[in-house]
Parts: C-alpha cells; structure tokens; sequence
C-alpha cells in the first residue's frame, strides 16, 4: 500500500483519481492537487468516503512542489497537469526522493514544440537517485506503445511499418470543442506534421496527408497525418521500423472551425496588446470555448485508437491490428468523464499501479514501451478498456 500524489484536477485528474480511489489495496492514500483547489474538492466529494485528501499547488513552482510532497510524503507523482509543467514537477520529484508518471511529454509554453530530448536528458539524475520515471502513460502515447511492446514480444521478428489511428467516432452536440486542454490541443493539431521514413524525419504541412480508413464499430473516417509523440520513442526503441505514421480523424465542420480561428489569429501563442494588457490569444480562445470536462453528459459515439503494423515472423511478412474502442457514455456513466479523458486517465492509474507494485520499477527515465507490456495488458480490461487483436487483416495503409 502506498501513497500517491495526482497533480492536476481537469477530466483526465477525475478519472485517474477515481479509479486509484477503487483500488486501495496499492493506493493507500490520495492527495489530489491542482492551482485551483475547488476542482479537487468537487472530484474528492465524488470519490466520497474521505478517500481523497487536496491541496492547492502552483506545479510552475518547484519550491510548492517540494512543500507539498514534503508534507505528504508519497511513493510517487502522477502528473496530469500541462505539459509545460513537466520538468518542474520531474525537478520536485527528484529533490523530495519520489517517483514520477505523466500521460504527455513536455513542450515549452513559448513554443508549439514537443519533444522527448527535455525529458530524456533526466536519465543520469534519476538512475542515480534510484528513482523511476514513466513517460507518456496515457492511450496515445501510452497504450499505443504497449500494444507496440506487445506486438514485438508476441508477434513479430522485427516492426517494419507502423501506423497508429486514432479516431473520436462521437458526437458531443457542440459546433466547436476540444476533447482535451484546448489550448495543448490547438497547438498540437496546427503545428506541421511529420513521420518517420528510411530513418529520417519527413516533414509535412498541417493536415497534407488524408486517408479514408476503416474504423471498428465507427466505419470509414477522414484521417490526417499528424506529428505525435510516441512515434519519437518507439523509432528509437525499435530500430528495424522503415516507417512510423500517426493518423488522427477531424470532420469538416471541426477543420472549418479551425480554419477561421487560424485566419482570424486566435491560434496566436505569442502576447499581443489589449487595453494596455499582454493577451495570448490562444489562452483567451481557451477559456470561451467548452470545458472538456463536461462534455460528457451528452456525448454519444466511441473512439477507437490503436496500432496497424506490418512486419516479419519466422521469414514471413505478417500483419497485425490491435485496438481498443470506448464508448463516451459507458466512461460518463463509470466516472462523469467523456471518453478521451477516460482512454487516459485510466492508462496513467495502471501505470502507476504497475511501478507501485514493482513490475515496471528500475531506475532511470522510461518510456512505456521498454517495461514488459504483458502485466499491464493483463488489466487494461478489468479497469475499463477492453483491447482486442486481429492478424493478417488488410491494413488500408
């Protein structure tokens, strides 16, 4: 039984701590904390039975990081907060001695840029503390990787080509909104894309590349060739992949909206003057659009993400798809969250589920997919998301 500590409270933090909540036979006790400490009154009163203990914390202040976790004194982090905040909470967890899980990787506030180099650098520092580190411990990246790690283990010689789809099938009745941060989400989906190709990163323009795939239980989808995260890590850790794509599903109306907010420059993260104030559009458009978290209530359909490779087994070319589909109203109905929030929040709880109990805990900076995806896979039915696989289907890649 441990101790854990989850920083931010918006839909992911309600899940995440609603399921360790469930579970405390590994999570002891719960302090959940955030900038605004009545988001995490309102989810520790959900969680009832004085499960969930909360605090207010700025995570851009490493000496409030360090009080808190002083005062609490956990086995480990569970960030989900922003991105931005990654290396000042990976800083407080190395000075106060505990371990460290987030769903994304850190990008800098000034600039539309993520990638692992940030976060890797921490390897020597956190080996010679002890201390483990799990990056991207949400669905995509996350579970994306492991059903990767699974796909290598089990199935292939070597990963030649890899294309990972993630496809939001739902409907919230809204004309415009975000299923996560919209800020992190506008500046993620508007920045030029680029895949892994001949071992070399090939950059394209935002939304270039459109495919119409095939989506169980959805049907056929729009789908647009993104940069995401994982890709940069599991190129790395598999060396025989030739390519590595990411495909994300927008609908029209969705890619008009974000047209106009382009054109018009709300998709601006550099200040500009208003009333003799700095204003950065982008966090302006945040706070007028819907909350991601109470999307839920009315949001119909499913996703369905998951991973099409192509590869080698005994001398012979094998194909393989796994995925797993959410629908949003079972994940409203289990936890008052939509499904995007659910997909991740539930992946970075069996995470830390997975370190707490010593079956991905070594020392140094990880990403997911270098732990053994079997113990976690074992799970990730049990707590809600129900996987399935299927070879030699017809990848439409």
């Amino acid at each position: 039984m441990s101790k854990v500590l989850i920083i931010g409270a918006g839909g992911v933090g309600r899940v995440v701590t609603q399921k360790c909540a469930s579970v405390p036979a590994v999570f002891s006790e719960i302090l959940l904390a955030s900038r605004t400490v009545s988001k995490c009154d309102v989810i520790a009163k959900e969680v009832g039975q004085g499960r969930v203990q909360t605090a207010q914390v700025d995570a851009d202040k490493v000496p409030e990081l360090v009080e808190l976790i002083n005062g609490f004194n956990p086995e480990m982090v569970i960030n989900v907060a922003l991105p931005y905040q990654d290396l000042t909470i990976m800083e407080a967890c190395l000075e106060t001695g505990v371990h460290y899980l987030d769903t994304a990787n850190y990008e800098p506030k000034e600039e539309a840029k993520f990638e692992y180099s940030w976060q890797w650098a921490y390897q020597d520092r956190f080996k010679e503390k002890g201390l483990t580190a799990i990056l991207g411990c949400g669905f995509d990246p996350g579970v994306t990787s492991i059903f990767t790690a699974r796909a290598a283990k089990h199935h292939f010689d070597a990963l030649h080509y890899l294309d990972i789809v993630d496809c939001n099938g739902g409907d919230h009745g809204k004309a415009f909104a975000t299923n996560f941060n919209p800020e992190i989400n506008i500046r993620e989906i508007t920045q030029k894309g680029k895949y892994w190709e001949d071992g070399q990163w090939v950059e394209t323009e935002p939304f270039e590349h459109r495919k119409e795939l095939t989506y169980p239980n959805i049907g056929k989808r729009s789908s647009y060739l993104l940069y995401h995260e994982e890709l940069e890590s599991l190129v790395k850790n598999y060396p025989t992949i030739k390519r590595a794509r990411f495909w994300m599903t927008f609908g029209e109306e969705y890619l008009t909206h974000l047209r106009v907010i382009e054109n018009i420059g709300m998709s601006r993260i550099d200040p500009v003057k208003f009333k003799g104030l700095d204003i950065v559009p982008l966090e302006f458009l945040k706070e007028v659009l819907p909350n991601p978290g109470d999307l839920g209530e009315n949001y119909e359909g499913e996703t369905s993400i998951g991973c099409r490779i192509k590869g080698s087994k005994d001398g012979a070319e094998k194909t393989l798809y796994i995925w797993n589909n959410c629908s949003h109203r079972a994940a409203f109905e289990a936890t008052g969250a939509q499904g995007v929030s659910f997909t991740t929040g539930v992946p970075a709880m069996l995470g830390a589920m997975m370190l707490l109990t010593g079956k991905w805990k070594k020392p140094g900076v990880f990403n997911v997919e270098e732990f053994d995806p079997d113990p976690f896979l074992d799970l990730l039915g049990k707590y809600g998301l129900p996987w399935q696989e299927e070879v030699g289907v017809d990848l439409e890649l």
